[in-house]
């Protein structure tokens, strides 16, 4: 196990933090409790946490200008003014659906949107993963029961996926100038012997993709050609998503969470649920701005 600098970006417990997406031209890390239907605000410079009520459960935000971003929610796909915090409806996701939410979600290099769904007591199969871009939105996969890990190579030809219950991390090649997937996935990573789950990931420059091991205590890192790196232990046993942080995306924010445990669970995990940065040499890049028309 490779030791690391791990310190506490930012100690506002969440119960369910998720969807961490730094924002370079602002220096800002934004991310989610999802159960509890909050936003949340960091400047990675220093400063208190911001916490926007949604009200509703949220998941991933992407940015569409510099005014305006896109949040995946329980009932779809919403603009919000950065200025003023409204919210206006763009496309409905299954808004129909009161026993599904938004998960794991990103953007394609492309300015695709990759949108994550799953009920929301983890229902089986009753998840989705959409493609949306430019006012378009399709079905990529279904019968999904957690939808997570959505990823994508710099290039935009490749995609990676899970449904965290099969322990499988697909990886499918895409087209580039869509974001659509070309042919079948096949399997990347079989963690189905290993402890924990797959949960969220970021892929970066060299092809390496950084996975938070939920239940498992540990960021892992899986070169292009699926085998395991590197393991960089956590002070909590369930870290959520990383995303790549700093003037030169070279670091890793991750949320974690508490959700699922006990009084007695939570007290031999004091930090569940806080947000951690990761002093570790890491070849990140920013996010794309999202396509909405």
């Amino acid at each position: 196990m490779n030791e690391a600098i791990v310190s506490v970006l930012s100690d506002h417990v969440c119960q369910l933090g998720e969807g961490p997406s730094y924002d370079p031209a602002t220096d800002t890390l934004y991310w989610f409790d999802i159960v509890n239907g909050q936003l949340l605000e960091k400047h990675l410079s220093g400063g208190a946490v911001k916490i926007h009520e949604l009200g509703q459960m949220a998941s991933a935000i992407a940015v569409i200008d510099d005014n305006r971003q896109l949040i995946a929610t329980e009932t779809g796909l919403h603009v919000r003014d950065v200025a003023t915090g409204k919210m206006t409806l763009h496309t409905a996701i299954e808004a129909d659906n009161p026993v599904t939410r938004s998960n794991d979600s990103r953007v394609h290099p492309c300015g695709a949107f990759w949108v994550g769904t799953m009920g929301k007591g983890e229902e089986k199969a009753a998840g989705s993963i959409y493609w949306f871009f430019k006012g378009e939105l399709r079905r990529l996969y279904s019968d999904i029961t957690v939808s997570n890990s959505i990823c994508f190579s710099e290039d935009g030809t490749v995609a990676c996926y899970t449904d965290t219950s099969t322990g499988l991390l697909m990886r499918v090649a895409c087209n580039p100038a869509t974001g659509l997937p070309v042919g079948e996935p096949k399997i990347f990573v079989d963690h189905r012997k290993a402890k924990g789950y797959i949960d969220g990931s970021v892929l970066d420059r060299d092809g390496v993709l950084w996975n938070a091991c939920w239940g498992g205590s540990v960021i892992e890192a899986y070169g292009p050609d699926g085998k395991l790196i590197r393991s960089v232990a956590m002070p909590v046993t369930q870290p959520s998503c990383p995303a790549f942080v700093g003037r030169n995306a070279d670091r890793l924010a991750v949320t974690s969470a508490w959700s699922g445990k006990n009084e007695k669970q939570r007290l031999l995990d004091p930090q569940a649920g806080m947000t951690f940065l990761l002093d570790i040499p890491v070849n990140g890049r920013f996010e794309p701005r999202v396509l909405i028309a």
